[in-house]
């Protein structure tokens, strides 16, 4: 079976030091999270920025300090995030390509999650996506639903989006496809051809989740800003988290794949 991607996600928009002291929400944490993180085995890793006071934040600086501190120690594939969930305007959406990372993530339709919306509008995802193009910055394709990877296709037809694509399915959001095999079958058989793909569950989704991609041989998406638990109530760190997938992956005969492994396959 093909190498496991483990797409690490530390950080996200939601979780605060009040839900999980374990949460990284400076640079110098998150740095470290990551740092340790690529110690022990990951592929890529997928991140947003929090200002002083813990909110999420577009800020170039932010951002800038976070990949300067990574870039500092390892050479990892690095995601920003151009999320909709507090942001709507094009320019801090797109602010932090001005940084030029290797990918960022692109949500591919407006959702509800269970408080708030994120709302991306097909002239936002567009212009987005073209300038992810124009910059030769690799798309990271968020897919809630198969509605969106039909959208996904639409994009492909317009030539927006070039090969190989790279999808993060992301179930169990209250709004969207729910965690449940039958979704992600169906998910899975509608990818355009020439697709990497990796599963992510949010909450308690997200054991069961990652676990059915390893064993069919897809990547996960793993972190403390899909899940805040390790089980029930028991708070996880993102060491945790990993620390399971790697369980599973070598019960499954799965190796990591590194990040320069991964940059070729999908050809960053």
């Amino acid at each position: 079976m093909k190498d496991l991607i483990i797409d690490f996600t530390p950080t996200g928009m939601i979780p605060t030091k009040g839900m999980n002291p374990n949460t990284p929400i400076t640079p110098a944490e998150i740095i470290e999270d990551v740092l340790k993180a690529n110690d022990m085995g990951i592929t890529k890793v997928h991140l947003h920025a929090r200002d002083s006071e813990g909110k999420p934040t577009y800020r170039y600086e932010i951002y800038a300090e976070i990949m300067d501190g990574i870039r500092k120690y390892i050479d990892i594939p690095i995601c920003l995030s151009t999320s909709g969930r507090t942001f709507g305007e094009f320019w801090q959406r797109s602010l932090c390509l001005d940084l030029y990372p290797d990918m960022a993530s692109l949500t591919l339709s407006s959702l509800n999650f269970n408080k708030q919306e994120s709302i991306n509008s097909p002239d936002m995802i567009q212009r987005l996506a073209l300038l992810m193009l124009a910059r030769g910055i690799k798309p990271e394709l968020e897919a809630f639903d198969i509605g969106m990877i039909n959208y996904a296709k639409y994009l492909i037809r317009k030539e927006i989006l070039k090969p190989p694509y790279y999808f993060n399915i992301i179930l169990g959001n209250i709004a969207c496809a729910q965690a449940d095999p039958l979704y992600l079958g169906l998910i899975i058989h509608e990818l355009p051809e020439d697709s990497i793909w990796s599963v992510a569950g949010i909450g308690n989704s997200q054991l069961a989740m990652n676990s059915m991609s390893i064993a069919i041989g897809g990547g996960v998406r793993v972190g403390l800003e899909d899940n805040i638990y390790l089980r029930d109530d028991i708070l996880a760190s993102n060491m945790d988290l990993l620390k399971r997938i790697h369980k599973i992956a070598e019960a499954n005969e799965r190796k990591i794949m590194n990040g320069d492994e991964f940059r070729k396959l999908i050809k960053l």
